[in-house]
């Protein structure tokens, strides 16, 4: 992976060059076409996933109405990133929504790096604890919504 493709994704835009290229140095390509699965709810995980080009969607399975899409991903974006933080089952699906290219960090890799560059740790920890405090906001207003409309 190119390291100016990942000074243009949110969560690397703290680090430097060299940094950049140590990300970059253990990061793999792999492609899916639309409709695969990358991972499902309930699945382990050890990996997260850097959208290269296409489209991702993440979604859960409500029973008794389907697939209820949470987001449709854009290219620079990541995704699956609770897997590198924590041992708890993926919490949702991530499907090609159209034929896509992700770039897969794998949690014992990024460990190593981190633990070798104190630095970089700091960066990215706080871009995590960032993105979902963002996430559990946008959950808390999307419950609130629900309150509201289940209330008529």
């Amino acid at each position: 992976m190119d390291a100016a493709v990942l000074k243009k994704v949110a969560l690397f835009e703290g680090l430097t060059q060299g940094q950049l290229a140590k990300v970059a140095r253990i990061a793999q390509s792999r492609t899916h076409t639309a409709g695969d699965f990358i991972f499902r709810e309930g699945d382990t995980g050890q990996d997260m996933f850097i959208l290269a080009d296409g489209k991702v969607r993440i979604s859960k399975s409500v029973p008794g109405i389907g697939e209820e899409a949470l987001a449709i991903l854009e290219p620079g974006q990541y995704f699956g990133e609770m897997a590198v933080i924590e041992d708890s089952p993926r919490s949702a699906d991530a499907i090609a929504h159209s034929s896509c290219t992700v770039w897969v960090i794998e949690r014992a890799k990024l460990d190593q790096l981190m633990f070798t560059d104190k630095d970089l740790a700091y960066v990215l920890l706080w871009t995590f604890v960032r993105t979902l405090s963002e996430r559990l906001r946008e959950t808390n207003e999307k419950i609130k919504g629900f309150f509201a409309i289940s209330r008529f």
